[in-house]
């Protein structure tokens, strides 16, 4: 298992990361589910001003391979997305933690943060999907 998992993160059971910044998450998808999807050909995301309750489908992520959806990990509205991987989707591929987030969102319920999972929760469930 040759995957990165930043400590600074939390993670969902759909495998996106969330970087929290007081009152604003980063959102992306973690190297394990890039890896899985593949060489990303297309990321269909919201527009800014939407808002979104946790765990609903806020966009689309076409590989060579798939399409996975992209499940909101927090509720909130969306304040800015990443606009660079409009034209470059392969960021996610090559820079999942880094150039390749998709999406700033304003967190409305910060009780919800209880319910994203640590670095060591989210290693046990890609082993056990990789067993």
């Amino acid at each position: 298992m040759n995957y990165k998992f930043p400590e600074d993160v939390k993670y969902t059971k759909t495998h996106e990361w969330v970087l929290l910044k007081e009152d604003v998450a980063i959102v992306g998808i973690t190297d394990y589910a890039q890896h899985q999807l593949g060489d990303i050909v297309y990321i269909e995301l919201p527009d800014v001003g939407m808002a979104f309750e946790r765990e609903s489908n806020a966009g689309e992520i076409e590989s060579v391979k798939a399409v996975g959806e992209i499940i909101m990990p927090i509720s909130g509205e969306i304040i800015e997305i990443n606009t660079k991987i409009a034209e470059n989707p392969e960021l996610v591929n090559s820079s999942p933690f880094g150039e390749g987030w998709l999406m700033k969102i304003k967190i409305s319920h910060k009780n919800e943060i209880n319910n994203l999972i640590s670095t060591e929760e989210y290693i046990k469930l890609v082993e056990s999907e990789e067993a």
